[in-house]
């Protein structure tokens, strides 16, 4: 129970609460506990325990989608959060279990706990698909200490991070000078990076963001969609001085398909004045030799309705846009919730970058792609921003869209580009290449914001490198401290 206790500690962390000083009350719990246990079967029950107290305080906004239609779908809410939960805790398992195999004595079983850890939440991020929501190195968003995931991003930032609460749990000096020399490292590089002055963009460019803030449960209401499409129509013929270059409208924005009704597509681009550019969330559909192939897109629309450019997602959420193992699924006679928006989706080819004529070439994220570090990174070349376009009305309005938003905040950081975001029914929020949020429209309004759209950083260290060179000194620092203290033991021996 008290693992479960130190886990569910450990999400306090993480937004909206954002209160990092948790760390380091979970963490040396975990850890003096993890020291009383009984072999490597204890090590796993414990992180067993502790991830699923932590999924479950995380990730507990999981439960709203299935509320959009509780007649039908309400009853799998609290099985869906009990199964989230407890299969990502075994991820958690599979680390502590190990390291209490190998425990050695000393301080060096914080380095062999932080590096199993981390190898965890690294393998949680790509198997399956991969659900890397809530690593720990988001529980610094908040604050100087977020701007290192720029150098090493935020695997090695977790690493660190473990390893500071974790030294804790030592109960010596040592430990706590540690912690406290690893969090006054971090602090002082993020705001020797944060002290730099912002960087502009030399030629302008305007960006409206558009929140129509359409509640799901009524999106997809014959008679709605109307109001909704004529309410971002309002939203975006809004006269200002000078007039947006760019406007964003969230994901799916719109009802009508693309091409499918060209009188509503050119509506709806014209409403951006003869001079602007419409990038919007959008169904698209494909006739294929199999039938119609559905695709979950972003469409780049010039003031005559041309398109301009095109993006699929690529990464879908399982259950929700597409169902793994479809034919088991059917046969259990389970719905998916994709048939809330009307089909399930296929997969686009993969991240690239977009550039429409007379805008800067950026990388499109549809909502659940932002939630990918690696996700950030395109073929062709850096792009000068990121636009992500989300419908966070999927995920309620308690913790859900602020840990979205706090993992495309992150996002910036490590790429050192700014992020548009444009939300159905928030956040919407222009992001700056160091992760602050330049201005933004909260949960539950409808509105829109023009914001000059900020500059560029230098390359970072992570965009150049990527995950590899970090997680290779983990495994570098996990195997010499284990062959070390096991290489001692040898040596006693032979004496």
């Amino acid at each position: 129970m008290l693992g479960f206790l130190a886990g569910a500690a450990l999400a306090g962390a993480q937004a909206p609460l954002s209160w990092p000083i948790l760390l380091f009350v979970g963490l040396p719990v975990l850890f003096r506990l993890l020291d009383g246990c009984r072999g490597p079967i204890g090590g796993a029950l414990l992180g067993w325990a502790a991830g699923l107290g932590y999924f479950a305080a995380d990730l507990f906004w999981i439960v709203e989608p299935f509320m959009v239609d509780a007649a039908r779908f309400g009853w799998m809410a609290p099985f869906a959060l009990a199964g989230m939960a407890g299969g990502l805790a075994l991820f958690w398992a599979a680390a502590f279990g190990l390291a209490r195999a190998v425990w050695p004595p000393g301080p060096s079983r914080v380095l062999v706990l932080a590096a199993l850890w981390t190898f965890a939440d690294y393998a949680r991020a790509h198997v399956l698909t991969g659900f890397p929501w809530g690593l720990p190195a988001y529980a610094w968003i908040e604050t100087p200490v977020a701007q290192t995931a720029a150098l090493f991003g935020p695997h090695v930032l977790g690493f660190l991070t473990l390893v500071a609460g974790l030294s804790l749990g030592l109960a010596t000096w040592r430990g706590a000078a540690m912690a406290a020399a690893l969090v006054a490292a971090g602090w002082t590089l993020g705001m020797v990076r944060l002290a730099a002055p912002a960087p502009e963009r030399a030629e302008p460019v305007i960006v409206r963001l558009v929140q129509p803030n359409a509640r799901q449960e009524e999106k997809w209401l014959p008679g709605k969609d109307a109001e909704f499409f004529q309410r971002l129509i309002d939203l975006t013929r809004a006269p200002a001085d000078p007039m947006p270059d760019v406007t964003l409208w969230p994901e799916t924005a719109v009802s009508f398909v693309l091409d499918d009704d060209p009188a509503a597509q050119a509506l709806a681009a014209a409403a951006t004045g003869p001079a602007g550019r419409l990038i919007t969330g959008i169904r698209r559909v494909e006739l294929w030799p199999q039938g119609q192939v559905w695709f979950n897109s972003l469409a780049v629309l010039a003031p005559d309705g041309a398109e301009q450019g095109i993006y699929d997602k690529h990464h879908l959420v399982p259950f929700g846009e597409y169902i793994p193992k479809a034919g088991l699924v059917a046969r259990l006679g389970i719905p998916g919730l994709e048939t809330l928006t009307g089909g399930g989706f296929s997969p686009g080819p993969g991240p690239r970058l977009v550039a429409p004529p007379g805008l800067p070439p950026f990388l499109p994220l549809i909502c659940y792609e932002a939630i990918f570090p690696d996700g950030a990174r395109a073929p062709g070349g850096r792009p000068e921003w990121i636009v992500q376009l989300t419908n966070d009305a999927w995920f309620g309005e308690v913790s859900g869209p602020y840990q979205h938003l706090a993992q495309a905040r992150a996002r910036a950081i490590e790429q050192g580009v700014p992020l548009a975001r444009a939300a159905n029914t928030g956040i919407s929020a222009m992001i700056d290449a160091r992760g602050e949020i330049v201005e933004s429209l909260g949960l539950g309004r409808a509105g829109y914001i023009d914001v000059a759209l900020p500059g560029a950083l230098p390359p970072t260290l992570y965009f150049m490198l990527g995950d590899w060179p970090g997680l290779a000194a983990i495994a570098f620092i996990f195997v010499l401290t284990v062959t070390n203290f096991y290489g001692g033991i040898s040596l006693t021996r032979q004496r």
